[in-house]
C-alpha cells in the first residue's frame, strides 16, 4: 500500500510541474502601451557608448558587446 500511495504522490508532483512549466504559471505578456519606453520614437536614433558605429531606430541592445542602446546626440 505505501508503494501504491508513493507512487500517486510522484505521479501528481510531476504531473503539476509539467502543467506549471508549460503554460507559463498563467502570466500573460503585457500589452504594449504608447507610452512604453521601448517604442521607437520617430526620428531618434540610438547608438553603442562603445560602438558609435552601431546605430539602431529602436532602442536595445548592441549586437557587439550586450550594453544597452543610448539615444545618439
Amino acid at each position: 500500500m505505501k508503494h501504491v500511495t508513493l507512487a500517486v504522490v510522484l505521479t501528481s508532483v510531476l504531473a503539476l510541474g509539467l502543467v506549471l512549466t508549460t503554460s507559463g504559471c498563467g502570466s500573460k505578456p503585457a500589452a504594449k502601451s504608447d507610452n512604453a519606453p521601448e517604442a521607437a520614437v520617430q526620428g531618434v536614433q540610438y547608438t553603442c557608448p562603445m560602438h558609435p558605429e552601431v546605430i539602431s531606430d529602436k532602442p536595445g541592445k548592441c549586437p557587439k558587446c550586450g550594453m544597452t542602446l543610448v539615444i545618439k546626440k
